[in-house]
């Protein structure tokens, strides 16, 4: 596992993620979920618990919300509140780097850098061995194939692994996001570090993988869903379906409930906290009745919209903004039923969409100045070709899959990761998540080539489908992307302009 190249891919990984950190060392923060991680993760540094909104950060925000301070009782202007609403890892993730840099402004910087060491970089070579061990070497070998067809088809393998772990190493986006305290930051390592230590548990037990090794891994993998959705809890669909994928194809019961009680013993201290903390139920964070008031509102479209986005906050009890934001959402579901359809549409484009948004915020509001429209142009192209030369490729890689226990988790994956955003809310950083993976299936399509497209039509009734539902696939992405050009060609053209840098378009 530890070879020279997984080395190699990290460090040039790490030097690329570096370059941006080191450009924008003075870089501070915006007054959103950047400023709420770390509010949460300065008062843990401090010793006083996951709280918020001291009276130092309300102050901050006073101009934006009217805090209703009556909502949470005795409010304490030094320590602020206790709160559920964010899923606790990624702020201790901060705290620890906050405790050993201190809290004055040089913070972010160590924030940055620690990201992009252990969690941006690391996502290279996790790509790389998550391929190897998706494409079983010898799949679906006869045994009539010679060893030279053996040797092929690894060297196949090695060089699929190879240019997957390049993608993501240089993919543009991922490269620049370490700048951002965010969660999905620890979100994309650790859900790659689970699907890589799930995938190496559907090895069969042999001298090398001893039965004892296999039950690590699926401890192990436990844990690790568990880490996961203490990051970002829309992942627990898939942990409940990866618990019975070990259980039903790879036939391994007692697999399963080592993974279940792993994830389960991870989560359950969060839970039981939130719980007392609230005195009722509660799970992992309070957000979802927020999301689904923005998802559903009247004035929204799926995805984030700014001005509705501030009416829940100045309900500092966080149980009672998302019950109030549940309600609300069932009441603009009711009242507009025909709603329903075309919203989980627009989140499944937006989705997908082009990677524009954060350029288009970053540079609309000045935050880096004027750039000639040339070298925007260029900038432009850079940022979002990737995604759409990556992910054609990958939905036309899918149809070359071969059913087995590895290819069924990437399924399960790739839809039940989706699915949660289509009915609750969605933008197109999301999809960010599975850039490692789309990344390894465009990788398998290059290395086989459209020849292969072809072969599989050619093979049987299953093929045809499956090259039709691909090429389906690639002609839904490009009309997707042609209507979002069309929707905000207004936007774009105004960024394009002499003053496009001072366009102050909201997030």
């Amino acid at each position: 596992m530890f070879n020279s190249f997984a080395f190699k891919i990290y460090f040039v990984a790490l030097i690329l993620r570096l370059i941006p950190i080191i450009a924008a060392r003075g870089l501070g923060i915006g007054l959103d979920d950047m400023f709420q991680y770390d509010m949460l993760a300065r008062s843990l540094a401090q010793g006083q618990g996951f709280r918020w909104y001291a009276e130092a950060d309300l102050t901050q925000l006073a101009s934006f919300v009217d805090f209703d301070l009556t909502s949470v009782g005795d409010y304490d202007p030094v320590l602020g509140v206790p709160t559920s609403f964010r899923a606790p890892l990624y702020p201790a993730f901060l705290a620890i780097v906050y405790f050993f840099n201190g809290i004055d402004f040089s913070r972010f910087f160590a924030a940055r850098l620690a990201q992009a060491i252990f969690l941006g970089a690391p996502l290279a070579p996790l790509t790389y061995w998550a391929a190897q061990r998706l494409f079983p070497p010898f799949e679906s070998l006869r045994a009539s194939l010679s060893s030279f067809d053996d040797e092929e088809r690894r060297k196949k393998k090695e060089n699929t692994a190879h240019i997957a772990a390049w993608l993501v190493a240089a993919y543009p986006l991922l490269l620049v996001y370490p700048l951002g305290l965010g969660t999905e930051n620890p979100f994309f390592v650790l859900l790659l570090a689970s699907v890589h230590v799930l995938l190496k548990s559907a090895e069969k037990p042999t001298t090398f993988h001893p039965s004892t090794r296999l039950r690590a891994s699926f401890l192990l993998s436990g844990i690790f869903l568990g880490l996961t959705a203490l990051t970002r809890s829309v992942i627990l669909p898939f942990a409940g379906l990866a618990v019975l994928w070990v259980w039903f194809s790879l036939k391994q019961k007692r697999g399963a409930f080592l993974v279940a009680l792993s994830c389960v013993l991870i989560i359950a201290p969060w839970v039981i906290r939130n719980s007392l903390l609230h005195g009722k139920p509660t799970g992992i964070e309070t957000s979802m009745g927020y999301n689904l008031y923005l998802g559903y509102h009247p004035q929204g479209n799926g995805s984030f919209v700014f001005g509705p986005s501030l009416d829940l906050l100045s309900i500092l009890d966080d149980a009672e903004r998302d019950e109030i934001g549940t309600q609300k959402a069932l009441e603009f579901i009711k009242a507009q039923p025909e709603r329903f359809i075309p919203l989980a549409v627009n989140r499944l484009g937006f989705f997908f969409g082009l990677e524009k948004r954060v350029l288009m915020y970053f540079y609309g509001n000045d935050l880096i100045g004027y750039i000639p429209l040339p070298l925007l142009l260029t900038i432009s192209a850079i940022m979002l070709l990737p995604f759409v030369v990556v992910s054609t490729s990958a939905a036309l890689g899918l149809c070359l899959l071969r059913w087995n226990p590895q290819t069924w988790l990437l399924v399960l994956l790739l839809i039940f990761y989706t699915l949660p955003h289509v009915f609750i809310l969605s933008e197109d950083r999301f999809h960010l998540a599975l850039v490692p993976y789309i990344a390894i299936l465009a990788a398998q399509f290059w290395m086989s080539g459209f020849g292969s497209l072809s072969a599989r039509w050619r093979e049987s009734q299953a093929g045809k489908i499956l090259v039709v539902l691909s090429i389906l696939f690639v002609l839904l992405l490009v009309a997707n992307w042609g209507l979002e050009l069309v929707r905000d060609w207004d936007k774009i053209a105004q960024l394009l302009g002499p003053n496009g840098n001072q366009s102050y378009f909201p997030y």
